[in-house]
């Protein structure tokens, strides 16, 4: 029996007005080859489907085309590339494939796809709706091992009949799965088909109710990818810290040990300082103190990782600055203030400070003035809070912190 092409078959599995963003993606897999006694319906890492047609058979077109449709929501979500980035072991491949499949479920049966069988949801995983892969396997990963130790109930039973989705949802090669195989999508192919799935899914989405709200995040995913601010924080900061305790100089406050053969010379020793760290607080009426308090918490945790944690001094400001405080928690800052905004003003407090912090790390919504050069010997690591925050000087290292 030969295997329908998937275009028919997408576009009467889902009959609601949503569904040419789904048909669109359906369409462009490369290939569908016939897989007699697999016993299942897969996906390859090179976009090709791979159909037991035994198994097709005993299906309606529509639910052959949500099947379809489903794997293809494996390929779009690079569910092979993370399973590898969530260290998936072999043993473990079927679990994570229910973990994707629950990602993937909670946003197409809720739109009307007909999935044979009884597909698995967040639920039957014993969690809630929304959440990603890694999540869910996560959760199926600790209840495992619990359940090893004794410590636990069994873990939830397999609902339906399970389907190996294949290399391209866990990542695990197979005969005939490779990337190395002739045909099917490159890598780059892959990527720019995935962004221009992206954009009709966006365009249908104008249209509301015609998108489901999962799709519609991967879609904004895709085209507008989001920084990892922490990462990008740590990384500035590791950056300017190694700047200064990496200036290795001499000083005569401790003599060298070769000065015993210098006769009365006293020579210099090389040392190495350890910078001081100073984290100036937007205090202003626009600034909210959780949100102050939960960024301080972050600098805190990079300035720890650092070995810094004990030389944080924290200075709130507004238009002027209060007292400042040498903390070792985000718990023990008092940020005091409500009033105008100058970041100027704390950036000048924080160099007059004894010993001059090397770096100093700003926290501020950005609508404020700013020095127009950055006081000489010390680096300035801004941290500005929200996506509309205006960009700070080109003479400092910005940040753009996501609540």
């Amino acid at each position: 029996m030969a295997v329908p092409g998937p275009g028919r078959a997408a576009e009467e599995a889902a009959p609601g007005p949503g569904n040419g963003t789904v048909r669109v993606a359906t369409a462009r897999v490369a290939e569908v080859i016939a897989d007699r006694d697999s016993g299942t319906v897969s996906v390859d890492e090179s976009w090709r489907m791979h159909a037991d047609p035994e198994l097709t058979a005993g299906w309606t077109v529509a639910q052959l085309g949500s099947v379809l449709i489903h794997h293809v929501c494996h390929l779009l979500r690079t569910h092979g590339e993370r399973a590898q980035g969530a260290g998936v072991r072999p043993d473990e491949a079927a679990d994570w494939i229910r973990a994707a499949d629950a990602e993937i479920n909670d946003d197409l049966v809720p739109a009307g796809l007909d999935l044979p069988g009884t597909p698995v949801l967040p639920r039957d995983l014993r969690a809630q709706d929304g959440l990603l892969a890694e999540q869910y396997f996560d959760a199926i990963r600790r209840r495992a091992a619990r359940t090893a130790s004794g410590a636990g109930a069994d873990s939830p039973a397999r609902s339906g009949q399970w389907l190996d989705c294949g290399s391209g949802a866990d990542g695990m090669p197979r005969p005939g799965q490779g990337r190395g195989d002739d045909g099917g999508l490159s890598g780059w192919q892959a990527d720019l088909l995935r962004r221009q799935i992206a954009q009709e899914v966006i365009a249908h989405g104008k249209q509301a109710g015609t998108v489901p709200a999962g799709l519609l995040r991967w879609a904004e995913e895709v085209l507008s990818p989001k920084v990892n601010w922490r990462a990008v924080l740590a990384a500035e900061l590791r950056r300017a810290i190694a700047e200064v305790s990496g200036a290795v100089d001499y000083s005569y406050r401790r003599p060298s040990r070769r000065s015993a053969v210098a006769g009365p010379v006293v020579l210099p020793a090389l040392r190495r300082p350890v910078p001081e760290v100073a984290v100036v607080c937007d205090t202003s009426g626009s600034m909210t103190e959780d949100l102050l308090a939960m960024v301080l918490a972050e600098v805190e945790g990079l300035l720890r990782a650092l070995g810094l944690a004990r030389q944080v001094r924290v200075l709130a400001c507004d238009t002027a600055v209060a007292a400042t405080q040498r903390v070792s928690s985000a718990r023990q800052v008092q940020l005091v203030g409500g009033g105008g905004t100058d970041m100027g003003a704390g950036i000048g407090a924080a160099a007059a400070l004894r010993p001059r912090p090397a770096v100093t790390v700003v926290l501020t919504d950005g609508y404020t003035p700013w020095p127009a050069a950055a006081p000489k010997g010390m680096r300035v690591v801004v941290g500005l809070l929200g996506a509309a925050a205006p960009d700070a000087p080109p003479w400092t290292r910005a940040v753009r912190v996501e609540p």
